[in-house]
């Protein structure tokens, strides 16, 4: 099952994606969001409503952050072999990690799918990072690795975009990755049930549809249980959190001359047995 957040006629909406239509069951189930959906514990019963009539047709409707206000988004830095090599490559020093690397990102930070990316007007090496990203379905704190993909709703296309100059500004990378509308989250949830196994998908990132990043989640260093269970032991994790597992190798600012991300570029994160991402990318005003 895909579930969707969009906005129609000017109020938010949830829905689940049935061919090219769109079925409201925020409406039917008396939630206003993907997060409420899943607090409620009411996931199980929007899949009774797959088979609806659609209310809509999808290109009526205006993607929303699939998360628009998650209580804890999570980011891994540095968790695929090949990224961490490329970055020693590019003379930082980083040891292999012997735990996850966890920073935060904002709501305020996040942008949807067909929706543009905003290179901020203090910088213009915005670069890209295609991700996969975990919305956790059930809550809890000292997650049992072995228990940890059971408390996952689904999955999702996320895509890290880092403001390279700011991140470097000091030895923790916050300030690069919150920015106004950086981060692309979408453009679905696909649910848990149609991906058992989450460590074996092709990932894949396109600039102007030139492939730069190709790899598969089967090369993270710490895979989603792992992260799962460490970032559960900080707060306790709740129903509607996102945690994004990490980029490839391939980033602009490691190539030779770096590649960032410029005003009319085209960026899309596609990642198998769930989609595409694609945003447009244009510089701030403000």
């Amino acid at each position: 099952m895909k579930l969707l957040s969009y906005e129609f006629e000017g109020a938010s909406r949830l829905g689940a994606l049935v061919d090219d239509g769109v079925v409201d069951i925020g409406r039917r189930l008396g939630v206003n969001s993907l997060r409420h959906l899943l607090e409620a514990g009411k996931l199980g019963a929007a899949t009774e409503l797959v088979g609806a009539q659609p209310d809509h047709v999808l290109g009526d409707v205006a993607f929303l952050p699939l998360i628009p206000d998650p209580a804890h988004f999570y980011c891994v830095g540095v968790n695929y072999a090949d990224h961490l090599k490329e970055v020693q490559d590019a003379g930082i020093v980083r040891p292999k990690p012997k735990h996850p690397s966890l920073f935060p990102r904002f709501p305020e930070s996040l942008v949807a799918h067909d929706r543009p990316l905003q290179i901020p007007k203090v910088s213009d090496e915005f670069d890209y990072e295609a991700e996969l990203a975990v919305v956790i379905g059930k809550g809890g704190r000292y997650i049992d690795e072995a228990d940890a993909l059971n408390h996952v709703a689904g999955y999702t296309c996320f895509n890290d975009g880092s403001v390279r100059d700011w991140q470097y500004h000091s030895s923790q990378v916050t300030s690069g990755k919150n920015f106004w509308q950086t981060g692309g989250l979408g453009p679905w949830l696909v649910t848990a049930d149609e991906i058992p196994d989450p460590g074996c998908l092709d990932i894949k990132l396109l600039l102007n549809g030139k492939t730069l990043q190709d790899s598969n989640t089967r090369h993270l260093i710490f895979n989603v249980a792992q992260i799962i269970a460490y970032a559960s032991a900080l707060i306790p994790l709740k129903p509607g959190d996102v945690i994004a597992t990490g980029t490839p190798s391939g980033v602009g600012f490691s190539r030779t001359p770096p590649i960032f991300m410029k005003a009319g570029d085209i960026c899309e994160v596609q990642i198998e047995k769930i989609g595409t991402l694609r945003n447009t990318v244009e510089k701030a005003v403000g």
